[in-house]
């Protein structure tokens, strides 16, 4: 069964532990997931609850943004990610990534190429755990249809 989604908590409802440059927090109630808050080296100095009031600031921005979501697209031209060395990652500029599958990672592994970087398949996976918690739909067009939304049709495809 999927767990629930993280919530605002109080110190006595979670744990918190280092790993790296992330807190785990990890909620009493069984029911909710496991967060991997990534924070980078400061996590080491930051007390159990400067990192919970960081990271409930966020659900709660998360949860007051209320209405319909309106995903935004950085346009083609400038930068779609960033390197955020506190964590060590590529993280997303916007909520719309438009980016190019190739087979060319070692012995055939996908790499995914977004603006002017190859990322392998684990430097992809990171970069999509700055939206844990949320859904994606991945839209496959051809590279010359990236610049655009394309249509959608919901069916069943013909065999």
């Amino acid at each position: 069964m999927r767990k629930r989604k993280p919530m605002v908590a109080a110190l006595n409802q979670v744990t918190i532990r280092r790993e790296g440059g992330d807190a785990i927090i990890d909620f009493h109630d069984s029911t909710i997931a496991t967060t991997h808050f990534r924070i980078g080296p400061a996590v080491h100095r930051m007390s159990d609850q400067q990192i919970l009031d960081r990271f409930n600031k966020i659900i709660a921005a998360e949860h007051s943004a209320g209405g319909r979501h309106v995903a935004l697209e950085i346009p083609p031209g400038r930068p779609q990610i960033r390197y955020f060395k506190r964590a060590d990652q590529w993280v997303p500029r916007g909520g719309v990534l438009r980016c190019i599958v190739d087979d060319s990672g070692p012995d055939g592994e996908a790499v995914i190429h977004i603006d002017d970087h190859a990322l392998s398949l684990s430097e992809f996976g990171r970069l999509l755990c700055t939206y844990s918690g949320w859904g994606v739909r991945i839209t496959f067009v051809p590279e010359e249809g990236l610049d655009s939304a394309p249509r959608v049709r919901m069916g069943e495809p013909e065999d």
